[in-house]
């Protein structure tokens, strides 16, 4: 019971790390589309680049409703396997996304911290299998 209760705590103060720098990135997002365009650039070249980077921050706000929920409900707060996976990841992305935020990294590199990092989630989309669970995976066609 020492281990399932440490994680449980360790879980959700990863979670808000990582909830906390997706809205800090959201705040301050000037300088990363700025990194992203050529020195000289259009308002249009700017505006594309700042849609693609609101849309991506949007999903991620989106898939942490989803697994703030599934972890609020009980549903995935005490399985330790996902709570360890859940630790790494998230614990990875806040390190990943403030480098992203002070350094000003390319658009692009968010997505690569996104696929990364985000790949616990699919588990709260009911994809992942636990004990009793109904085994849902899709073979290839």
């Amino acid at each position: 019971m020492g281990r399932i209760s440490g994680l449980v705590p360790s879980r959700f103060l990863t979670l808000l790390a990582h909830l906390v720098v997706v809205i800090t990135l959201f705040w301050s997002r000037d300088s990363n589309i700025q990194a992203c365009l050529p020195l000289r650039f259009t308002p249009e070249e700017y505006e594309k680049q700042d849609i693609q980077l609101v849309i991506a921050l949007s999903v991620t706000l989106a898939l942490f409703a989803v697994e703030l929920a599934g972890f609020f409900s009980g549903v995935s707060m005490f399985n330790s396997t996902q709570g360890l996976i859940s630790i790494g990841a998230h614990c990875s992305a806040s390190v990943a996304l403030s480098f992203f935020i002070f350094e000003r990294w390319e658009c692009t590199t968010y997505w690569y911290i996104f696929v990364f990092c985000r790949c616990d989630s699919i588990q709260y989309l009911g994809m992942g299998e636990e004990e009793g669970a109904p085994n849902l995976k899709v073979s290839p066609i």
